[in-house]
């Protein structure tokens, strides 16, 4: 098992979301089995100092829908991150590069914020 720290200064969303995926899907682990939620955990430090590129702080947009028709709903990038803050959209980021399957919320729980 083994703890990756992550310095989020000066670095863009994306590149250090897919880096953390990366690594909770144990693909650094000479023992990776595609199988397994993988031992490793991600320990991100410096999270406000995150950044995204061009003009996404006010035009990126993230859509929830409830299934019923009319329902959708639309939450720009800077209000989500004056709601929730950097950590929600850094670990939707995640969440939404690992595999879709029951091994998600079990790899998503080996990323740490401080």
């Amino acid at each position: 098992m083994a703890e990756y720290r992550i310095d989020c200064t000066n670095k863009r969303l994306g590149r250090v979301a897919s880096e953390i995926a990366v690594i909770l899907q144990g693909k650094k682990s000479p023992s990776y089995n595609p199988r397994l939620p993988g031992n490793d955990k991600v320990v991100v430090i410096n999270i406000d100092k995150l950044s995204v590129s061009g003009s996404k702080a006010d035009q990126k947009v993230y859509f929830a829908h409830s299934g019923r028709i009319g329902h959708l709903k639309q939450r720009l990038f800077k209000n989500v991150v004056a709601q929730h803050g950097m950590q929600w959209v850094l670990r939707h980021a995640v969440m939404r590069m690992l595999p879709k399957n029951r091994l998600a919320a079990r790899r998503i729980k080996n990323l740490i914020f401080e």
